[in-house]
């Protein structure tokens, strides 16, 4: 099975001790999953901040996903990511901006929602309606986005058409159950790098604070959103937990939980197929929602 020699390749991948390291590990993915020559690739500075636009053949330039990677806010990158932005663009018929914000621990928290705010000003005032703009994004990415939700609604500025998260990280403290349940599952998250990476992002801030843990934000108002994770995630609860507080406050969710999948197996997509159907779902997805 597919999941299987994935599994096996995860093991057999040399681990690094130090953040350096664990940057250009997850760095070698643009070289693992080498971009398709028809995508277009451009460098744009997005309201001061670094980023890529990606355009696949016949693209809707008019229409846009502003991407924020995985990586616990300490690793991940423009380049780790980049294969799965332009697949995404690809499945979804539209431009994709990958954003490469600030990292912790030079760069600790709030930084990185400071730059998705920036980057989204960037994309309205560059006359593109809130409407034909989607926010997507992959575990510390996943919880970036729902907080530049909520940053965006207390800027007063208006909601894009939807969120797309990706096993997404919404609790620093890692409280939920299945960090214990799942522990024997999930060949890529503990519970013990967690909350090493938490207290790195953090830097002394409070954990349950709402834009660090979107899991205690005031989710009133955003954007619909798509939750997708896998069952075989340490990070299931977080998924579940955040599709209930935003339910419960009336954000239309759509949460999804994938059979034997592990933490953002749609990274995986050239070798498995349920990461390219993951990727195909969310771009129909947020296709409908990038309406007129």
């Amino acid at each position: 099975m597919e999941i299987q020699k994935l599994r096996a390749l995860l093991a057999s991948r040399p681990a690094a001790d130090d953040l350096a390291g664990r940057r250009r590990n997850m760095d070698a993915n643009a070289k693992t999953f080498p971009l398709d020559p028809a995508i277009t690739v451009e460098a744009v500075s997005a309201g001061g901040v670094p980023a890529e636009w990606t355009v696949s053949p016949g693209a809707d330039v008019g229409r846009v996903v502003l991407y924020v990677h995985g990586g616990g806010y300490v690793f991940g990158s423009i380049l780790s990511h980049r294969h799965l932005v332009a697949e995404i663009g690809r499945q979804a018929g539209v431009r994709t901006l990958a954003l490469d914000y600030r990292l912790a621990p030079e760069h600790p928290f709030p930084a990185p929602i400071e730059d998705s705010l920036a980057a989204y000003r960037f994309l309205l005032d560059s006359g593109i309606p809130a409407a034909r703009i989607a926010l997507a994004g992959d575990s510390a990415g996943g919880g970036l986005v729902v907080a530049a939700l909520v940053a965006i609604r207390d800027a007063g500025l208006p909601q894009p058409a939807c969120g797309w998260v990706i096993s997404p990280w919404v609790d620093m403290e890692a409280l939920g159950g299945s960090f214990v349940s799942q522990a024997g599952l999930d060949p890529i998250v503990s519970r013990t790098a967690i909350l090493e990476i938490a207290a790195m992002y953090l830097n002394g801030a409070d954990p349950r604070s709402p834009l660090a843990s979107p899991i205690y934000a005031d989710l009133r108002g955003i954007a619909p959103l798509l939750i997708q994770v896998g069952a075989a995630e340490t990070l299931l609860d977080d998924a579940t937990q955040l599709a209930g507080r935003a339910g419960a406050v009336d954000v239309p969710v759509r949460l999804e939980v994938w059979p034997e999948m592990v933490h953002v197996w749609h990274v995986f997509h050239p070798m498995l197929a349920a990461g390219k159907q993951a990727i195909a779902d969310g771009a129909a997805y947020m296709h409908a929602a990038m309406v007129d």
